[in-house]
């Protein structure tokens, strides 16, 4: 779908969408509103993540939008709409569920990275995460004439702590590469909610307000894309969807069936899938 606002991005954008979920660039003026009316009440989101949390839809607008995300070239925030809900305010498809983007993009090194993820409370531990997810990664990795970038790199970066993220990041095809000590300070981080890596701060140090982050770094790249990933996403996108899947061995459905399981037994513990 062509859009009609400019974004300042390196690649060219356009929505995404299968049936169940939309990806649409982030629109201050249609999504804040929605967004912040149940975001703010969960500070919790942002405990991993260097920005936020935010109180209003007008500190999101300013701390994270106009300050972090429409000066970066390599940046580009998405509203994920459910289609399988009602239509809303937000969207005539369906609901708003979160926020999702490509950041970190280089189109001289066709590489980017999927980050600054919220799934709001009410869509966590459902088809939202790996759906949206999924979409990014086709774009991302398809080739032009496919209808994608065929970029060569996606990156995922996650607090060394989050295992929620990390499984995430794993269970859709991400190849963990290594851990990056030390590698953000959250300043003010106690009186803001977030998580300290749980490492001893330096000698002397007079900044044990300002918490610690090791971050772990995984990818997701062309020639994984290509030697079955492309596969996996798209059966983890289909697997709510049982009339539409196809049994071609019984290798598929138990790997389908595995899946179904993982989702259906794990806690239902809150997913920060980026921070």
């Amino acid at each position: 779908m062509a859009l009609s606002r400019d974004l300042n991005f390196c690649f060219p954008v356009q929505e995404l969408s299968n049936e169940r979920v939309k990806m649409t660039p982030f629109n201050p003026s249609i999504h804040s509103s929605p967004f912040s009316a149940i975001a703010s009440a969960h500070p919790e989101l942002w405990a991993h993540m260097p920005a936020g949390p935010f109180q209003t839809a007008q500190d999101f607008d300013t701390d994270f939008l106009q300050a972090v995300v429409d000066p970066d070239p390599g940046m580009v925030l998405f509203a994920i709409i459910d289609k399988t809900k009602p239509s809303s305010a937000a969207d005539a498809d369906g609901e708003l569920a979160g926020i999702m983007s490509y950041m970190n993009s280089s189109s001289a090194n066709l590489c980017t990275e999927i980050g600054y993820i919220v799934i709001l409370p009410p869509f966590q531990r459902t088809h939202v995460n790996s759906n949206a997810v999924g979409l990014l990664l086709q774009y991302a990795l398809e080739l032009p004439s496919q209808g994608g970038l065929g970029l060569r790199r996606v990156q995922w970066q996650c607090s060394s702590v989050n295992a929620p993220s990390i499984r995430a990041a794993e269970r859709l095809g991400f190849t963990k590469e290594g851990v990056m000590k030390w590698h953000r300070v959250f300043h003010g981080g106690k009186d803001k909610g977030k998580v300290h890596s749980g490492r001893d701060f330096p000698r002397g140090s007079h900044g044990e307000q300002d918490y610690g982050r090791d971050t772990v770094i995984l990818s997701h790249c062309w020639d994984d894309w290509e030697q079955g990933g492309r596969e996996t996403i798209q059966t983890i996108m289909d697997r709510r969807n049982l009339h539409a899947l196809t049994i071609v061995s019984s290798e598929t459905v138990k790997f389908t069936w595995y899946l179904c399981l993982k989702e259906t037994m794990e806690p239902k513990v809150p997913l920060y899938p980026w921070g």
